[in-house]
């Protein structure tokens, strides 16, 4: 009951009265326009731009990085752009956070909008959600790990050793999360044990602790003003999704990678190999694991770099190792994308419909660009300027038939409550929407066949199909 109170005392005071300190946020999938309407945004509506993808962060490297360049910026401030040394220690979310955090009060002091916008989810949903740095190291897509001094592997051995060594130990300090996993995934079990090892406290209890803080935020912790504390449950942030149909994305991300190369792409590869070279010289050695050196350009040409640089493949080897280079990066940005719009279906939307906020998230389609000043641009404009008068927004699914498709929450990644084993292609989901994929993927029918094949009954069959539907809808 008092829930509801709450939820409609939330709800008008939203309508009355423009939201006290705005933040909208840009997010998706790269190559799908999330730049330019950020632009756009700050262009008819006083704002500044906070830059929210980890590797536009490093400076020197316009191309590797694909950096908004100042003609596109049109005089808009960009923060945190192109600021942090190609030599320099690499950022950690924590330091993100509490700089942009920082930006974000003093473009609020000048009157203006604050428009986070960036691909690397990780860093935004930290700002976003109070908890959520714990929780989303388990997550897809954490391109700079926050990693302590000494690696946990070499305080704790026993996450460098064997699987089955790790899940025994994890059976016996967290049973709630070994029963989780399933006994072959072996970098689920490494990170959950791993929690439990750096923080001596069990994973499973961290994950109900926060549940529990946020069911708390919403029921009791009420701020002066009557807005609940979470930032995301105060209806201060905005949050537009720029989605694009993915055969269309990955021509567009292809064509990309085609112009890249022939603005110098390749010169900026050479560069860091000379900054590496100076660090070897210097007697530095430079964790390739973190940072810049994660970057989709860089990685994939060094086998191509070295036999250029070792004056002894044939021309004809260089070209194919060229060649493979430029396809290796193509599938590179292809496989990101996926892990980027996998980050918001599944963590990002399930944590604004934990917070009562999903109604904050609209899908923008950008996949054809002919419209995106008035698919895109257009939309966002018009919504954010109702947002920020204070007038009530329309449902997702007005503003977008695409918001109606993909903003659905799909399963808490954290509901330990769900596991389900699949015994004939040996993996276990944890959410529900993880479950009903699998039995759907091609991978499974064709095992399911098999096995019916072979084992001459419906056996299989009816343990993977007839599932109670109260199991798994």
């Amino acid at each position: 009951m008092l829930r509801q109170t709450l939820s409609l005392f939330k709800n008008a005071t939203m309508a009355r009265r423009p939201p006290k300190d705005p933040l909208v946020v840009i997010l998706g999938a790269t190559g799908t326009g999330k730049s330019q309407l950020a632009v756009d945004l700050a262009t008819r509506l006083n704002g500044e731009i906070i830059n929210g993808d980890a590797m536009q962060m490093y400076d020197g490297l316009p191309i590797v990085t694909n950096r908004i360049t100042v003609e596109e910026q049109k005089g808009i401030p960009h923060h945190l752009l192109a600021f942090v040394a190609l030599d320099e220690e690499p950022w950690r979310v924590g330091i993100f956070k509490a700089k942009a955090s920082q930006i974000i009060k003093e473009i609020r002091s000048r009157g203006r909008l604050p428009i986070l916008v960036g691909g690397t989810h990780y860093y935004t949903q930290s700002l976003l959600f109070a908890d959520s740095l714990v929780s989303s190291q388990d997550g897809e897509e954490q391109a700079q790990p926050d990693r302590e001094e000494q690696e946990p592997a070499e305080k704790f051995p026993i996450l460098a050793g064997t699987t089955e060594a790790m899940i025994e130990r994890l059976r016996e300090v967290d049973p709630v999360m070994a029963n989780r996993w399933h006994h072959n995934d072996r970098r689920k079990i490494q990170r959950s044990l791993e929690i439990f090892l750096t923080t001596g406290k069990r994973a499973s209890d961290i994950y109900a602790e926060q549940k529990q803080r946020k069911v708390l935020n919403k029921e009791y912790a009420l701020e002066d003003d009557g807005l609940p504390i979470s930032p995301v449950a105060s209806g201060s942030t905005l949050l537009f999704w720029v989605h694009s149909e993915s055969e269309v994305l990955k021509q567009r991300l292809d064509s990309r990678i085609d112009k890249m190369l022939e603005a110098g792409l390749l010169d900026e590869v050479k560069s860091m190999n000379d900054i590496l070279d100076r660090q070897a010289e210097a007697g530095i050695n430079v964790d390739l694991t973190r940072g810049i050196w994660v970057s989709i350009g860089w990685k994939e040409f060094v086998p191509y770099l070295n036999a250029l640089r070792s004056g002894t493949t044939s021309t004809e080897d260089l070209d194919k190792l060229y060649e493979l280079s430029v396809e290796q990066m193509k599938a590179a940005h292809r496989r990101y994308a996926k892990r980027q719009v996998r980050w918001i279906r599944i963590k990002l939307a399930s944590a604004l419909s934990d917070e009562d906020a999903l109604d904050k998230l609209y899908v923008l389609d950008s996949s054809d660009v002919s419209q995106f000043d008035s698919a895109v641009s257009g939309s966002a404009i018009d919504a954010t300027a109702s947002f920020l008068k204070g007038d009530v927004l329309p449902p997702p699914p007005e503003l977008s038939k695409a918001s109606k498709q993909f903003v659905t929450p799909v399963g808490d990644s954290k509901d330990l409550d769900f596991r389900r084993e699949c015994e004939i292609c040996n993996v276990t989901a944890v959410i529900e929407e993880q479950w009903i994929r699998h039995l759907q993927s091609r991978r499974h029918r064709a095992q399911e066949k098999r096995q019916l094949k072979n084992a001459g009954s419906g056996r299989f069959h009816r343990k993977t199909e007839d599932v109670p539907v109260t199991e798994i809808t």
